[in-house]
């Protein structure tokens, strides 16, 4: 069962114009009480960027207040509409922009788990999907969310995307094939936290022969710096390299400064600060007890939103921190 949309409480946590624009349509007569979060996740499973998400909500909000909306049989559908297609145009334009991109790119991480509360745990796309969901193109990540995280049949995304039926179980037949995706297990909080414990003991002691004992040995590390912080360009594989790596970071980088743990799209993360500042976010993917990928976001624009709901983040979600809590 969905709760109830507080507009203060998630304006908190994305934005004061997630609150202006639900008050607004509040006032024009139209109750989109759960609507706003479901377009932000669409807008953010298809970008990979919250703050470009919550410019697109708000450019659809727009657009609906210029439209003849007497017309509009179903308000909420017309909206989703709308923000899906504003995503997938963004989307290609950005894709045209990623050539010029320093190194890796990787998606924004993003703390909702309140805001998604009352979302089923097959709707909710991990960190590691949507980093393979780069992989495919504007209109292919389109079909893949809306019938793998909104539940929409073939009819209903054909009807959002102005395409057939047959072209969309096509492109999802395409999308599948080009991520061959393999769905993660949930792994139980205890264990996360116990494997994290016993991951960042290893570290602190620089001992990498023991770190490899947690890791698989397809086991890949990736950074992005986006040109404005230290990164590695290219991904790390293979359990003595990626061990010899985050002991090195971390006796570099992050021996002296604060760690703490969340959750980042259903998946376990440390949150690394120096002096009240984010500086990094590292985002764990487990895989039968042992560690099958770590991305590493070091990019200040990406962290952004995770710093200025910093306070939001610490007060709301459950955050076991291992140095000290963020509030």
């Amino acid at each position: 069962m969905a709760q109830s949309f507080d507009p203060k409480s998630f304006s908190a946590l994305h934005g004061r114009r997630v609150e202006t624009w639900y008050l607004a349509c509040m006032n024009e007569g139209n109750p989109i009480e759960t609507l706003q979060p479901v377009l932000l996740r669409q807008a953010y499973y298809l970008t990979g960027s919250l703050t470009d998400s919550e410019d697109i909500v708000q450019e659809a909000y727009l657009k609906w207040m210029a439209a003849d909306t007497q017309s509009v049989i179903n308000p909420h559908a017309y909206l989703k509409r709308l923000v899906v297609n504003l995503a997938i145009n963004w989307k290609r334009r950005q894709a045209l922009r990623r050539a010029d991109y320093y190194g890796e790119w990787l998606p924004e991480p993003m703390a909702m788990e309140r805001a998604d509360a009352g979302i089923e745990s097959h709707q909710m796309l991990s960190y590691s999907l949507l980093v393979l969901l780069e992989r495919l193109n504007a209109k292919e990540r389109a079909v893949f969310i809306l019938k793998e995280a909104f539940d929409y049949d073939h009819e209903e995304i054909a009807e959002v995307l102005d395409i057939t039926p047959a072209n969309s179980r096509q492109l999802l037949r395409r999308a599948r094939l080009h991520i061959k995706a393999r769905p993660n297990a949930r792994v139980p909080q205890e264990e996360q936290t116990e494997f994290l414990d016993r991951f960042r003991r290893i570290i602190q002691i620089g001992d990498t022969a023991e770190l490899e004992t947690l890791l698989r040995d397809d086991v890949v590390a990736v950074s992005d710096g986006g040109g404005k912080a230290s990164a590695g360009k290219h991904p790390v594989t293979g359990r003595t390299r990626v061990a010899r790596m985050l002991v090195g970071l971390y006796h570099k980088f992050y021996r002296e400064i604060s760690i703490s743990r969340t959750v980042i799209c259903g998946q376990p993360a440390w949150v690394c600060e120096e002096g009240n500042a984010i500086r990094t976010c590292l985002i764990f993917t487990l895989r039968e007890g042992k560690l099958h990928e770590v991305f590493l976001i070091r990019n200040p624009d990406k962290l952004s939103a995770l710093q200025k709901n910093r306070a939001f983040v610490s007060r709301n979600a459950p955050l076991d921190c291992l140095d000290r809590k963020l509030c």
